[in-house]
């Protein structure tokens, strides 16, 4: 018999909600509570998915002995920290969306407690649930290209968003849009590890958007893994408004024996209607419901999880991995900040400088 798992939402909104959703369709999952503390989503995504219960107080959630996971997409990201060292005293499973902490000891500590109580703890990457990222992947894995020589991502998305994104405090394009394709490119070069990371950020309308706040419009990374390799992965936030928040992104991965190029800019569905001229529907990066379906990664992603409780499976962004993401990006602010290389790992000093110490 397939063992069914108790699994509660912290935070409803976009991303969580659908999570809850998906969540609350899985035959996996015997019941689902939810927490979220703006009392008008609360009353949406209660009547909308039907949890087992429903409150403003996530600490509710972790009193529930029955609850087998945690799923985490509470905002702003300086909650992640706590809500999941919480859930993983509390014994809770724990998915989290990204980031993985705002500081590395605060990482380093959820690592920590996750192996110590034996749970599994995964972060949200979801842009590995996308087949075109996984089809370079496996391309890599089963040598259709030969070894890789060098990689190239662009990432963009609505200043809309954008300027909600940077809004919820001091997260730059490198720790909030690139650290997908950070993460994605780690991922496919693994098991080579970074070593020195040079970037640089260019402004344009953010700071306008942002009253003047030092934020920067797009954010180019070059990093040097310790193979000798080198990629550059680039992210920015200030795309004139698009339906519904548009997401562009262009690959361009080269091997020894071939190339891969990719184009993940959203373009092959367009509408175009009398009232709102033309649109790119399914054009979200976490993707969006359409009808009896979901068009996107984030769907996948949350199941994924789901069945690694359920079925005890590993999970497939492991927190160590996240942890070193998290450091590339980090490095790569601080090589912004003062137009130097930052050498990794990162030592104390450099740390401190960027508030990791």
């Amino acid at each position: 018999m397939i063992k069914q798992i108790g699994v509660g939402i912290i935070g409803t909104g976009w991303c969580g909600g659908i999570r809850a959703e998906t969540v609350a369709k899985s035959p996996l999952v015997k019941f689902m509570d939810v927490a979220e503390n703006r009392p008008e989503r609360l009353a949406e995504i209660t009547k909308l998915t039907k949890p087992r219960n429903a409150t403003a107080d996530y600490k509710e959630l972790l009193k529930q002995d029955d609850l087998d996971a945690i799923i985490i997409s509470a905002t702003p990201e300086i909650t992640h920290f706590p809500m999941a060292r919480d859930a993983l005293k509390a014994g809770k499973h724990v998915f989290m969306e990204k980031p993985i902490a705002i500081e590395l000891n605060e990482a380093d500590e959820l690592i920590a407690l996750a192996n110590k109580n034996k749970l599994k703890f995964t972060i949200g990457y979801s842009q590995r649930f996308n087949p075109k990222f996984a089809y370079v992947r496996k391309a890599i894995q089963d040598g259709t290209i030969g070894t890789p020589v060098s990689a190239m991502v662009s990432r963009h998305i609505t200043r809309g968003l954008g300027t909600k994104i940077s809004g919820r405090g001091k997260l730059s394009p490198a720790a909030m849009e690139c650290t997908h394709d950070l993460d994605f490119v780690l991922w496919c070069l693994a098991p080579a590890k970074p070593a020195r990371v040079y970037s640089q950020l260019n402004y344009g309308v953010m700071k306008k958007l942002n009253n003047g706040a030092d934020i920067g419009d797009t954010q180019w990374i070059t990093v040097t893994m310790d193979n000798g390799l080198s990629f550059v992965v680039g992210g920015g936030w200030s795309l004139p408004m698009g339906y519904p928040n548009f997401s562009t992104t262009w690959i361009e991965m080269v091997g020894t024996d071939g190339a891969l190029l990719v184009d993940d800019s959203h373009r092959d569905v367009i509408l175009n209607t009398v009232g709102k001229g033309m649109q790119l529907p399914m054009s979200t990066m976490p993707g969006e419901a359409v009808d009896h379906v979901f068009a996107g990664p984030m769907a996948a992603e949350t199941i994924h999880f789901i069945e690694a409780v359920a079925l005890d499976r590993e999970v497939m962004v492991t927190p160590e991995h996240a942890r070193m993401v998290m450091e590339v990006y980090m490095a790569a602010d601080l090589s912004a900040e003062t137009n130097q290389v930052v050498n990794l790992p990162m030592s104390p000093v450099k740390l401190a400088a960027v508030g990791g110490a």
